[in-house]
């Protein structure tokens, strides 16, 4: 049982319940976790606001799931990980490539290295010595990837959190911690 009920549409404000129905006509629901959000209407703008941002930056949809799944793992949030799971088909990861992120893994050199930085943010706290970038630099990513890897933790670290404390229930096929 939720600890922080998701917002009803069919009740809510007109401004939530406008961006519910852009929300449920782009994807083809309404989450339950968009709905939580959608108690304080800021944070559900700014989270759809930042995720299109990001979507039209220089990571790939498959790569944004790949550090989706790594933080959801280090943050063992079980939401994220069932949603981005079925994201992740998607973004055409297979089965194993799903369970190699949650991992912190990645077959291609780049997604191995942004999987790993993605985990190790998480699971750190945002910490990185200089050995670490420097690893990261020679497997190709670049100070622009770097920062978009720690905005891409930083959106899914909100979800992860909020999941956490709103007990969101699940709406995507259960996947096990």
């Amino acid at each position: 049982m939720s600890h922080i009920r998701p917002v009803d549409p069919a009740t809510a404000a007109p401004a939530v319940a406008q961006t519910l129905a852009a929300v449920k006509a782009r994807i083809g629901m309404v989450p339950n976790l968009f709905a939580t959000f959608a108690q304080a209407p800021a944070v559900l703008d700014a989270y759809l606001k930042f995720s299109d941002a990001l979507a039209s930056g220089r990571l790939t949809a498959r790569q944004r799931e790949i550090i989706a799944l790594a933080v959801g793992q280090a943050n063992a949030c079980q939401y994220c990980l069932s949603a981005h799971t079925l994201m992740a088909r998607g973004a055409g990861l297979d089965a194993d490539a799903v369970d190699r992120a949650r991992r912190g893994e990645a077959d291609d050199a780049l997604d191995n290295a942004l999987a790993g930085f993605a985990r190790q943010l998480a699971s750190e706290r945002g910490r990185a010595s200089s050995a670490d970038i420097d690893a990261l630099r020679r497997a190709g990513v670049d100070d622009g990837l770097i920062i978009e890897v720690i905005a891409q933790v930083a959106l899914n670290t909100l979800t992860n959190y909020t999941n956490h404390v709103a007990a969101t229930d699940i709406d995507f096929p259960l996947v096990s911690l």
